[in-house]
């Protein structure tokens, strides 16, 4: 088809005789483009972030010099009124702390020796169909002793 029949021109001679067809606006024009930066309004002003981080600066600082005052007190001479040095009261608690040690570790062997007994009564259980398993002997073959993975952990205490 040629354009003198599809604009219903007949004997057009030239293309620059047919009529200008072009788009135009819409009635009332085209809408406004906003090409201005959209800042979200939403969220906590710069005040507010600034408040609260200067807040929670102040509190740790605050922190860290009772932290401060406290070492200082350790290390300082008794003053009047106070009856031991209170070095002597540091002391004495890492002296109990280091006295009540053996005790815990003996419970947390009697706890380890328990659960190792469950631990072979088990594998003996499950590996009892296999030729030449040995219960309870390492499969690494090291020569160094390391101790066993068993993957359990304390569920009494975690």
């Amino acid at each position: 088809m040629t354009e003198a029949m599809i604009r219903n021109k007949p004997g057009m001679a030239s293309v620059k005789d047919m009529p200008v067809l072009q788009d135009g606006p819409p009635p009332g024009g085209f809408p406004p483009v906003r090409y201005a930066r959209r800042i979200p309004t939403k969220g906590p002003s710069a005040v507010a972030i600034f408040l609260t981080t200067f807040g929670a600066f102040s509190w740790g600082m605050y922190q860290v010099g009772k932290g401060n005052k406290i070492r200082r007190e350790t290390r300082r001479k008794p003053q009047f009124g106070m009856k031991r040095k209170p070095r002597e009261l540091k002391e004495e608690k890492y002296a109990a702390r280091r006295a009540i040690l053996p005790i815990l570790q003996a419970e947390e062997d009697e706890r380890f020796v328990k659960e190792w007994k469950k631990y072979l009564e088990e594998e003996a259980r499950i590996m009892k169909d296999v030729p030449g398993w040995k219960v309870g002997e390492s499969v690494y073959h090291s020569g160094k002793w390391m101790p066993p993975a068993t993957g359990e952990l304390r569920p009494d205490v975690w």
